[in-house]
């Protein structure tokens, strides 16, 4: 689009279904490679990702072309069926439905880098709905608490 110019990043947080615990250690990182093919191959950017075992976080740069939930559509759906032809976890993975989409300010981004950078440090602390909740509240998103997540205690 001439003379359209933006500067948007969202911050992507979405868990794996039934929230188990089944993003191992030792295949992570190439999971995280594959997902920034996949938002690469749409022509968007990666700035951080991170996560635990049984969720993720994407800090993304994204052009107006593209919606955020066409993006992490993508996204669940590609490196869902990568996962499951790898056979990395017995059984089938999925992505849970629904996703936090955050957006964040340029001056900010260090600070959300590290942030993503630093999930398994950061939860020895606080329990993924912890989080999530404090990011919803954050940045002030009216929530109905039997909507969130399945939470597996």
């Amino acid at each position: 689009m001439a003379n359209t110019f933006t500067q948007i990043y969202i911050h992507l947080v979405f868990s794996v279904k039934g929230r188990q615990n089944l993003i191992q250690k030792n295949w992570k990182e190439e999971l995280h490679k594959y997902i920034c093919g996949v938002v690469n191959g749409k022509s968007q950017k990666v700035y951080a990702i991170g996560g635990v075992a049984d969720h993720i976080h994407i800090l993304v740069s994204i052009k107006p072309e593209i919606s955020i939930s066409e993006l992490v559509r993508d996204i669940k759906a590609n490196s869902s069926k990568w996962v499951n032809e790898k056979r990395l976890v017995s059984g089938k993975f999925n992505w849970q439905e629904g996703y936090g989409a955050f957006s964040h300010t340029h001056s900010l981004l260090d600070t959300v880098i590290a942030y993503i950078n630093n999930q398994e440090e950061h939860h020895k602390k606080k329990s993924f709905k912890e989080e999530y909740i404090e990011l919803l509240q954050k940045f002030n998103i009216e929530y109905d608490e039997k909507y969130l997540f399945e939470w597996i205690e």
